[in-house]
């Protein structure tokens, strides 16, 4: 097109609006993840076979997920900035996440079911647990359970893993829920650096590193004395911070070497994966000068020591609780779930410290899920910040994260986030009292499931199961971890009236 001085001047095409520009992301992108979760089950339903363990399970989401995957993305469309169709909306991008996250437990519970293990309710709560790295568990009778069944236990964690990670790193940033704006200053999304250019390079970069350290799991696992198969179990489920065991009894009387090869890599699965991407990289100052990676094994340390120090008064020899200290903070802390003791027959000074640290979780772009660590530091510094301001209220007090200012927008989703959090954590815990459950049961049930971490206390305890619970407690404890993994606030958006006002494109649904 020439303009007033008679020079050529290209002009960007306009993307497309309405029934051929919007609305079909969101199903193109859920049939994607359900094709490759049917995909999956075909070659876990093939070894099934080859062992000769139940494959109907197995046959039937694999047909489920093909099927529907296949139909899913024949009628939607993908969207990119590159793509006739432009770029997907915030509404598309969160129908994908919180659909494929109710849709993917449902098939990979399949298997479960087929098996004769647990029932619909039951293998759907276990199945969420695996996909969500919960962990929490509702198989009573381990003799009953197949290898293969197992491995695919463990493999949902593995997976959910690795795509939890790729959203907190890839997505979240740039719809900026629950404040993760400000979490990644080299991730895709709102930020002047990037971790890679797209989100592709940057799921590639980060699966790269999860699958080296898993690798590197399976081996130490290997060479501490762990039977193979057992350390490719563990392993998926460790980088995962998943904690699903093949063993009823978690990693209680394992050899102490085998603890502490556990204890180095739940402390990896709980740290920022684009941080050890960076460090791996060559860009190890990152790593020295992250407040909160810094924080993070600061909360770890002096956890442990204390538990240490409280298990030794109780008559633990010091190697001995100094080892089951250590393991079980970091368990808890990174949202693991591995259990090298019954920690429920510890004295109640001991508990409520693991407690403490179930309410810190992870880093931020880890596994590991609770509240994470940044957001508490940024919570006590705003904190700190309005009662200095008590005393000098016209002062310019800026919050600060490893030098950069917080905006007050990140304050407030922090803060929004914090309080819905700890809102549905005490309606749950009511309403599974309301429900039946004693107050101790109910209290760290909803935690372990709203925080992703797996074992509570008493009914719910680390060598227990979920399984005695009433079907409505069942219900709401899997709500809790759906929620919990997705950040609460994502979840929250649906109840909200902008959610469902219909969108200025929704013809593009009927057509």
């Amino acid at each position: 097109m020439a303009n007033a001085s008679g020079r050529v001047s290209a002009v960007a095409p306009t993307q497309p609006s309405g029934p051929s520009g919007r609305g079909r992301t969101a199903p193109f992108v859920i049939g994607s993840v359900l094709g490759a979760v049917g995909l999956l089950l075909t070659v876990f339903g093939t070894i099934a076979l080859l062992q000769g363990e139940s494959t109907a399970g197995y046959a039937l989401g694999a047909v489920i997920g093909i099927g529907s995957g296949l139909a899913l993305r024949a009628w939607g469309r993908p969207g990119s900035p590159e793509a006739r169709h432009g770029e997907p909306t915030r509404r598309e991008a969160l129908v994908a996440l919180l659909g494929s996250w109710v849709l993917v437990p449902a098939i990979g519970a399949l298997p479960f079911v087929g098996a004769g293990v647990l029932g619909p309710l039951d293998a759907y709560f276990e199945s969420m647990s695996g996909f969500t790295t919960t962990g929490a568990t509702m198989i009573t009778d381990f003799s009953a359970v197949g290898p293969v069944l197992f491995m695919w236990r463990a493999f949902t964690q593995w997976i959910g893993g690795i795509g939890i990670i790729v959203l907190f790193v890839g997505l979240f940033p740039q719809l900026a829920i629950a404040g993760r704006q400000l979490f990644f200053a080299e991730a895709p999304g709102p930020t002047e650096e990037r971790l890679t250019p797209r989100l592709r390079h940057t799921a590639f970069a980060l699966l790269a590193v999860y699958g080296a350290l898993t690798a590197a799991c399976i081996l130490a696992y290997d060479l501490a004395g762990m039977r193979t198969y057992d350390a490719v179990a563990h392993a998926f489920t460790t980088m995962a911070a998943g904690g699903f065991s093949p063993n009823a009894r978690s990693f209680e009387g394992l050899a102490p070497a085998l603890m502490w090869v556990a204890v180095v890599f739940m402390l990896f699965a709980g740290s920022n994966f684009a941080l050890l991407y960076r460090g791996f990289a060559g860009r190890s100052w990152a790593i020295l000068r992250d407040i909160e990676l810094r924080s993070y094994l600061g909360v770890a340390a002096a956890v442990s020591v204390a538990v240490a120090l409280v298990l030794a008064a109780d008559g633990f020899a010091f190697t001995e609780a100094w080892r089951h200290a250590a393991f079980q903070t970091v368990s808890i802390l990174t949202s693991t779930g591995y259990a090298s003791i019954d920690f429920g027959a510890w004295s109640e000074r001991s508990q409520a410290l693991l407690l403490l640290v179930a309410f810190i979780g992870g880093s931020a772009g880890s596994a590991a899920g609770g509240v994470k660590v940044v957001r508490w530091v940024i919570l006590v510094q705003h904190t700190s910040r309005e009662v200095r301001r008590t005393m000098h209220p016209r002062a310019v007090l800026p919050v600060r994260i490893g030098g950069r200012v917080v905006p007050e927008d990140v304050q407030r989703s922090v803060a929004a986030f914090i309080t819905l959090y700890l809102s549905l954590f005490a309606l749950t815990t009511v309403a599974l009292v309301l429900l039946g459950e004693d107050f101790v049961t109910a209290f760290s049930a909803t935690i372990a499931c709203l925080g992703n971490i797996g074992p509570g206390l008493a009914t719910v305890g680390p060598m227990a199961n979920f399984s005695e619970l009433h079907p409505l407690a069942k219900g709401l404890l899997i709500f809790a971890m759906y929620a919990g993994r997705l950040e609460v606030v994502t979840v929250f958006a649906l109840l909200t009236r902008a959610w469902w006002r219909r969108p200025r494109y929704d013809r593009g649904f009927r057509g």
